[in-house]
């Protein structure tokens, strides 16, 4: 689905009052800065009507007194608002970048912890791209939006009730003549204004596009050259930059009638003020420093309404956004602990439980994992596993093979409780893992994916983000179990070699190394390897091979693999087939049933033995 039609993007037609209440009472939590803003607005709105006024007293004691009027009080009163003006428009600036920034500073910590909190199951339907999305911009602008949107609300009511005052006590027949323009003004401000956000939204999303067809062309030229693709590029890019030009057209052409209008308006109303007024100076019933007060009043009016309504169609664009992150922080985790083990945790938080306890008051030793009867579908989609049954020993290690889409991963997943079943139970020591903690059963695993993820940052930060109060002897003692010791040693700068981004500095071999070495550092009671040796040459696996034994002992291991050489010593070997247990056995025991595994497991030797031949090295014996 293109940018231009994603449903996210809609602009609403209407204000969600309660949505911007929930934005307005986490702003309400910074009173200290809250409050300061309020207060500048109104002043600053009190300065400014002030002006109109000491500027009618001055030319009235003019006219009055000529050049013996005594002009020092006036001038006094000028200089003092132009003092606290100074000081209200430092206090708006200082407490509005404030606000500004801790809304944003909040809701960004806010929902990185909900993003952390929430299952697997959340990150399936959802892009990596939408949702840097929502602690990025749209928090940004939510914040920039309630934090200035909100002083420009108080600052323009305030305005707008003191000049209507102002215009009603000096005349109020005259006034009501001016007030009558306000009406038409805020009509069309509203509607160039949603008709401009528009516009612009439409810059900003075609403005998007092109940036990624520069970025796709650029990385994709070898491709394009090859294919000799120019000529159809360049179309599709010609497109993209006609909707560019003609949306920035459109909107220069909005505000070249806007703009005009609004000025229109707000000179018919110190107009109509003018020629009112000066009758009404004629017949000596106001004077002149009146009449100039209000032509002055007449023409600042248009100012704030059209500063309302921009900021009013600011937060309709901004609504979805603010429905996206709202959303993000309320999402409650499909996956989380019951109230029953909520209460034993904060019980054996306040009486620390002993060594031979979990924090949730249960036995920390896993000595069976067991499926009972566990039906899984994912969210979208059949049913991958049906009534399935297995039972695991502190010890075993359980190797899943069979077709891709089998169900595999999906085991693994439900013993990490990365998903739950939809129907049967899960049994750690006889007990439905729905009634152990979850933080401390995830802290029991050890978790080797077949492309490792590493952090920006040193080998050994990477090996210790297992555990980060390991020493740096555990560091190098776990590197040296999963046989990484010694690359490390020939890195450059050893173990505070940095990886790079991603680990792009390292080998897919060495990445894979030391995410072994990270998982084992971290004295994992469940251990899981996901096509972990699928990617990387055959040396490293050698090296993986030999350290696997440390790996798995006394643990509960699941290997998923298609390189059967990995799982030849595992104490069961299940064939995974449409989510059901097709085969179990040991690997001799399998080969002799010459069934599903003696089939993979035969054609995959061919296979290994062909590469080795052309390799130029000795075909190992088949074994069976």
């Amino acid at each position: 689905m293109s940018a231009l039609t994603q449903p996210e993007d809609d602009f609403k037609a209407r204000l969600d009052a309660g949505l911007w209440w929930k934005l307005f009472q986490r702003a309400l939590r910074m009173k200290r800065h809250l409050v300061p803003l309020c207060i500048a607005a109104v002043v600053i709105a009190a300065c400014e009507a002030g002006y109109a006024h000491v500027t009618r007293w001055v030319i009235d004691a003019v006219v009055r007194d000529g050049a013996d009027a005594p002009l020092g009080l006036h001038l006094a009163a000028y200089l003092g608002l132009t003092a606290v003006l100074s000081v209200g428009v430092w206090v708006f600036i200082e407490k509005a970048g404030n606000l500004s920034n801790r809304l944003a500073h909040d809701i960004r910590r806010d929902g990185f912890d909900r993003l952390q909190e929430l299952e697997f199951a959340f990150y399936d339907t959802r892009p990596v791209g939408w949702l840097i999305t929502r602690l990025t911009s749209d928090c940004d602008r939510l914040a920039r939006i309630m934090a200035w949107g909100f002083l420009d609300l108080v600052w323009g009511t305030s305005f707008l009730l003191m000049i209507a005052a102002s215009l009603l006590v000096m005349n109020w027949k005259l006034g009501l003549i001016v007030i009558a323009i306000v009406p038409p003004l805020a009509v069309v401000s509203k509607y160039f204004q949603r008709k401009m956000l528009l516009s612009a939204r439409e810059i900003r999303r075609t403005n998007s596009q092109i940036t990624a067809a520069y970025n796709e062309a650029i990385q994709g030229v070898r491709t394009t050259k090859t294919l000799v693709r120019e000529a159809e590029n360049l179309a599709e890019f010609s497109r993209l930059s006609t909707r560019m030009f003609d949306a920035a057209v459109l909107n220069a052409r909005q505000n070249a009638v806007y703009f005009p209008i609004v000025t229109t308006l707000g000179s018919l109303a110190a107009g109509l003020a003018l020629w009112r007024g000066g009758v009404l100076v004629g017949n000596e019933a106001m004077s002149v420093g009146t009449l100039v007060a209000f032509v002055n009043f007449a023409g600042q009016f248009f100012f704030p309404i059209n500063q309302l309504a921009q900021k009013l169609t600011e937060m309709q664009g901004a609504q979805a956004a603010g429905e996206r992150v709202m959303g993000l922080l309320s999402t409650e985790p499909a996956i989380q602990d019951n109230a029953t083990v909520r209460a034993r945790l904060a019980a054996m938080a306040a009486n620390p439980p002993t060594a031979d306890l979990a924090p949730d008051g249960l036995p920390a030793r896993i000595a069976t994992v067991e499926f009972r009867h566990v039906t899984f579908r994912y969210a979208t989609g059949p049913v991958v596993l049906e009534d399935f049954n297995l039972t695991v020993r502190a010890g075993e290690t359980i190797a899943l093979v069979g077709p891709s889409g089998g169900g595999k991963s999906t085991i693994a997943s439900l013993v990490c409780r990365f998903y739950e079943p939809v129907s049967g139970q899960i049994l750690i020591n006889g007990i439905d893992y729905r009634e152990r903690s979850l933080a401390w059963l995830q802290a029991q695993l050890g978790i080797v994916l077949q492309t490792p993820h590493l952090f920006k940052g040193t080998v050994r930060e990477n090996i210790r983000y297992g555990r980060l109060d390991a020493t740096d002897a555990e560091v190098e003692a776990a590197a040296r179990r999963v046989n990484a010791h010694d690359f490390i040693l020939q890195l450059e700068h050893g173990y505070d070699t940095p990886v790079g981004e991603g680990g792009n500095r390292l080998s897919s071999g060495q990445r894979q190394l030391v995410s072994f070495a990270r998982a084992l550092l971290a004295d994992p009671q469940i251990f899981v390897m996901d096509e972990a040796t699928s990617s990387i040459d055959t040396e490293t696996e050698q090296l993986i091979q030999r350290g696997l034994q440390t790996m798995f002992a006394g643990r509960i291991s699941f290997v998923i693999a298609h390189r059967l050489s990995t799982i030849r010593r595992a104490d069961r070997i299940l064939v995974i087939t449409r989510g059901r247990i097709e085969e179990c056995g040991t690997h001799e025991e399998l080969v002799r049933r010459r069934g599903h595994y003696y089939e993979l497991y035969t054609s995959q030797f061919q296979r290994e033995r062909e590469e080795a031949v052309l390799e130029g090295a000795a075909p190992e014996p088949f074994q069976k």
